[in-house]
């Protein structure tokens, strides 16, 4: 299985642990010129942004530590453009979620940064 597949076996992975929590998936992989969200998600009012990342091994680093500052922005930037060419209004709750995954593990960071593409925590 080459790293795309296994993305998107992981993506799909992360959907069914979205949707046991009650989550509606709304989009998958959804590009822009800026840059891909893999999941978008609907809980409740809130819109919500997810990037998924997996390791097979979390020795060296883990999952969420390869979302940095420059990943953030474009996650950002293609949010805008996915509330832009879905006429979302600006008074929408949206926010952004990081699943780390691992062979084992599912860690769901909720509110894993703000519209600045600062961490919040």
């Amino acid at each position: 299985m080459n790293n795309t597949e296994k993305g998107r076996s992981q993506e799909k992975r992360a959907c069914s642990y979205l949707k046991d929590k009650g989550y509606e998936i709304l989009n998958r992989n959804f590009y822009s010129r800026y840059g891909e969200i893999d999941i978008i998600a609907k809980q409740q009012q809130t819109i919500v942004f997810i990037e998924v990342k997996y390791r097979e091994s979390t020795r060296l680093t883990t999952p969420e530590e390869a979302v940095d500052y420059k990943k953030r922005r474009r996650i950002i930037k293609t949010a805008d453009y996915y509330r832009l060419k879905n006429q979302i209004r600006d008074d929408v709750s949206c926010r952004f979620d990081v699943i780390s995954m691992t062979q084992k593990n599912i860690v769901h960071h909720t509110n894993a940064f703000g519209y600045d593409g600062r961490n919040l925590a």
